[in-house]
């Protein structure tokens, strides 16, 4: 049966006739063609975050557009896609996360979170009157389970990975990512590795001016989740920019 959205599209209570949902698909693709690309990689000792961030215009200030975002002081997140969305998204973890620690008086675990926010993203797949959400995210945190990784996407689905992408380049990132020694990798080691991944990744036809936002949560940072020093990122950047001109 053809796969068109033609008067299925309306609605992500509609299911169209082989099944699919469009609103969800679209949704999916708008942070695979409008998002920069986001990867976390779980190490034995923490989590390291970073997104690529283009820079739409030379008179923008530099650092100003996150896309790292606190939900707690044990865990981060890093955004994909829509930045409205995930300005929401985003939002709905800090009340989770402040919720969670005025209940029950104690820090809320990744893979809490991590399902929580799964569910807030299913809800805006379910009902008419919704859309999903144009972004994903990768949530960095170290709680007495130790360092997790988790990523969520529009449709809700949720995953703990060791190293994960999320993005328009995510593909060919997911592929640098599995030759990393993930079981012996440091999160000081890790830096230089994801920023030369950011710039091998990135398409400079298309936007030749681009910045990386990188954190961690990790036994170096007692724990809580940090951008990292900007030393660290100013070497982790020349070694990105050097691997990009050996390749060439």
């Amino acid at each position: 049966m053809a796969s068109i959205g033609t008067g299925y599209d309306q609605s992500t209570s509609t299911f169209s006739p082989d099944g699919r949902i469009f609103q969800v698909e679209y949704a999916v693709k708008a942070v695979d063609t409008s998002g920069s690309t986001a990867i976390g990689v779980k190490c034995v000792d923490g989590v390291v975050l970073a997104v690529e961030k283009s820079l739409v215009s030379k008179m923008m200030v530099h650092n100003t557009h996150k896309r790292i975002f606190h939900l707690d002081e044990h865990i981060g997140m890093a955004v994909s896609g829509v930045q409205a969305d995930a300005r929401n998204v985003m939002n709905r973890g800090r009340g989770e996360a402040t919720q969670y620690r005025s209940t029950y008086g104690d820090a809320i675990p990744g893979d809490v979170i991590a399902t929580r926010l799964a569910g807030y993203m299913h809800l805006h797949t379910m009902y008419w009157w919704l859309r999903p959400f144009g972004t994903s995210v990768l949530i960095g945190s170290y709680d007495q389970d130790g360092p997790q990784l988790h990523d969520v996407d529009p449709s809700g689905l949720s995953y703990r990975h060791f190293a994960a992408a999320v993005g328009k380049a995510k593909t060919a990132a997911k592929s640098q990512l599995e030759k990393l020694p993930l079981s012996t990798l440091t999160c000081r080691q890790a830096v230089p590795e994801l920023a030369k991944i950011m710039y091998s990744i990135h398409d400079d036809l298309k936007e030749k001016t681009f910045e990386i936002e990188i954190s961690w949560v990790c036994e170096e940072s007692g724990k809580k989740h940090t951008h990292i020093p900007a030393d660290l990122l100013t070497s982790a950047v020349a070694a990105g920019k050097a691997a990009k001109e050996a390749e060439e």
